[in-house]
């Protein structure tokens, strides 16, 4: 069973050409076969373009659903954050965990 398309999810783009860059987009709208997607990080281009993909392709291999607007624990949500804003090019898994690190200890005190 396919996944359902619901506003507020995070989808990495897994064309050839995308793959590189990182590209996400979150779903602004869903619409009957559609949805409407904002560029939210793409190492090859700006963010903050909008655009729009049938919910079949969404839901096939071509993407990859990164996060899901139900998954709201403030936790979870804290540590996306955190891995975000050391995301880049050159970052290392160990830039990871001292992000996530800096969450679980901030949440401890």
């Amino acid at each position: 069973m396919a996944p359902t398309v619901t506003k507020g999810q995070l989808y990495r783009d897994l064309a050839p050409d995308m793959r590189s860059r990182d590209r996400r987009l979150r779903v602004l709208a869903v619409g009957n076969t559609r949805a409407d997607l904002v560029v939210e990080h793409d190492l090859g281009a700006p963010a903050g373009k909008k655009t729009h993909a049938s919910l079949t392709r969404l839901c096939s291999a071509a993407f990859e659903l990164v996060e899901d607007a139900a998954d709201a624990d403030p936790q979870y949500l804290a540590l996306l954050a955190a891995m975000a804003e050391v995301h880049r090019p050159d970052a290392v898994p160990a830039d990871y965990a001292r992000a996530a690190l800096r969450v679980v200890r901030a949440a401890e005190q």
